[in-house]
């Protein structure tokens, strides 16, 4: 009897034993995705350091593009966890964060010494503001009306390149004016206010085009590509500059949807049938 006690115990160990929690290879896209732009973010800090200028922009403006990949692509392949929110905001501090302080620290900043690096930790501290904020809007169950087509403030990756304008424009106007400190230091406030603010600006998420805009759509974004390939830093300013002039725009539109109606920008599809 006492001989069989071990194995009686041991097969009430396996029964307790948890079992292992297999995850898909849909949940592992997205996080793979969001690593990359992590990396990307981090290799801009060392493109800045070696004075690689350039090559960090374009480390952050990659480090943008994945991270709007990788939550679309997760919704695609029904691949979203708390896991993989909680990866992507930790590596968006990174990211749009603390990578374009150090770059504009090393490109400017450091000539004033301890007031540049206080502009880098405001910076810094707000987009961590805003990302938080961001990810307690996220669980609120009942969301305001116009939570899907505005944010609140301006989103962090957005951040990452208004905050670098001074630094792109450079590459081909105006270069000792926009690296002088007191220039970036304006850009640097101004961003890191637009992030912590409440200021509505548009997320695009939900806007619904006509069938005749589409194809002039793919042609607008045909010739974007083109562009950004034979001149890439005129089309990125070109791009952030719309961006921040979209801002007044999207303020108007937010008092019209608060009041209850339709901004001409959400109505460009045909109207739905209500439920």
């Amino acid at each position: 009897m006492s001989d069989q006690m071990p194995d009686e115990m041991s097969d009430e160990q396996k029964l307790k034993r948890p079992k292992r929690i297999r995850l898909s290879l849909n949940v592992m896209i997205p996080n793979m995705l969001t690593l990359l732009a992590l990396c990307s973010g981090l290799t801009a800090i060392r493109f800045a350091y070696e004075g690689r200028w350039e090559h960090a922009c374009l480390a952050i403006f990659a480090a943008a593009v994945l991270d709007a990949l990788d939550g679309r692509i997760a919704r695609l392949l029904k691949g979203t966890s708390k896991f993989g929110a909680e990866l992507d905001s930790l590596a968006d501090i990174l990211s749009f964060g603390v990578a374009p302080g150090m770059m504009l620290y090393f490109w400017s900043l450091e000539t004033v010494g301890r007031f540049g690096w206080i502009l880098v930790l405001i910076y810094a501290m707000a987009c961590a503001l805003r990302l938080a904020r961001f990810n307690t809007a996220t669980e609120d169950p009942n969301p305001p009306s116009w939570a899907g087509n505005f944010f609140a403030g301006v989103p962090a990756p957005m951040a990452a390149g208004l905050v670098l304008l001074p630094m792109v424009i450079s590459f081909n106007l105006f270069g000792d004016f926009m690296r002088r400190p007191e220039v970036v230091a304006v850009f640097v406030l101004l961003v890191s206010f637009l992030m912590v603010s409440n200021i509505p600006t548009y997320s695009f998420k939900k806007v619904k085009l006509a069938p005749s805009l589409i194809l002039p759509l793919m042609v607008a974004v045909g010739m974007i590509i083109a562009s950004m390939v034979s001149a890439p830093w005129v089309t990125l300013s070109g791009i952030l500059a719309s961006y921040i002039i979209s801002i007044p725009l999207a303020i108007r539109s937010h008092r019209i949807v608060s009041k209850g109606g339709t901004p001409d920008l959400f109505s460009l599809g045909p109207p739905e049938d209500e439920a």
